[in-house]
């Protein structure tokens, strides 16, 4: 072989390597190449979980391509759905609207895209997501606190049929929903015994808070999803914080975190209160139908926890 006109740039990558990689619970995102703002992106969803492209309206001249190489996909684009399976591609120059993946099963593809944004998965949406967990660890629930509500609000989602940027929203907002307790002082956020009407106004501080700081990001999905965390307590008769929304003024991404945080907290075992069934979770929020709950929202999650319990997919 002569190897003069062997390229001496050429990387090859033995499988199970990567340039930089991040995961998570239930992906792992590889970054396989990276050249002159390019870079090609390797994904693995276990089943179940999702990933999207938000369009970038500063970014008209872009190239974004989705090549599928195993498993099978549903693709929402704004309500259409669309399987996908292994072979096919989607590209766009680039792709200026919401589309969300959830894997039907375990599934792999790779994205490919001129314009650098495995920052984003490696450091910024990885690092919030990490924070998001250990406030919500401080402050007396499990781990995986955070996920819970995060998929039980898209299944949720899925039940009413919401379109992809709806989704994306949702996403996000369930996942940070409590991001902002990371300003509140720990000796308020920890305090065992009850609050103190001061101390209670500064804690309920944190849904503007957390809306701040994904504001400030200036990343689409987390400014999707700054109204969702900002309105999470808002409650549908108007006897809800910060701004006392009710009814329609609360974005239903809002009002479905809300009522499925609120189904979490009651089910959970916490320090200073002891886990209840999910039939009397179901019974009390069935209750507020309609006074704390949005109607709709709440008969969709009773189909969800409902179908969920019997074993359902």
């Amino acid at each position: 072989m002569d190897h003069s006109f062997v390229n001496p740039s050429l990387q090859i990558l033995k499988s199970g390597l990567a340039l930089e990689r991040a995961s998570s619970k239930h992906s792992v995102v590889s970054l396989l190449h990276a050249f002159d703002g390019t870079e090609v992106i390797h994904h693995r969803l276990d089943k179940g979980s999702r990933w999207g492209i938000s369009p970038d309206e500063e970014e008209t001249e872009r190239l974004e391509a989705v090549y599928i190489l195993s498993g099978k996909l549903k693709m929402k684009r704004s309500t259409e759905e669309t399987t996908l399976l292994n072979g096919d591609f989607l590209s766009g120059t680039p792709i200026n609207e919401y589309l969300v993946l959830t894997a039907l099963e375990e599934s792999a593809f790779l994205y490919i895209t001129s314009k650098p944004v495995f920052h984003y998965y490696s450091h910024d949406t990885r690092n919030f997501e990490e924070l998001a967990i250990k406030i919500e660890q401080k402050d007396g629930y499990t781990a995986d606190h955070c996920s819970r509500i995060k998929d039980l609000a898209m299944l949720v989602g899925d039940k009413m049929g919401l379109h992809s940027e709806s989704l994306m929203k949702l996403h996000f907002g369930a996942l940070l929903h409590d991001i902002g307790k990371t300003q509140v002082p720990e000796e308020i956020l920890l305090k065992p015994s009850k609050l103190t009407e001061e101390e209670w106004a500064i804690m309920k501080l944190h849904t503007s808070y957390g809306a701040e700081m994904l504001r400030e990001t200036c990343i689409s999905h987390f400014l999707l999803a700054a109204e969702v965390v900002e309105q999470h307590h808002e409650r549908y008769d108007g006897s809800g914080y910060p701004r006392g929304l009710k009814k329609e003024e609360i974005s239903l991404e809002a009002a479905i975190v809300g009522l499925v945080d609120s189904y979490d907290a009651i089910t959970s075992e916490r320090v200073y209160q002891h886990a209840r069934s999910h039939e009397s979770a179901l019974n009390e929020l069935r209750g507020l139908r309609g006074i704390k709950y949005q109607p709709d929202v709440v008969d969709a999650f009773t189909d969800v926890i409902e179908h969920h319990r019997k074993g359902g997919d």
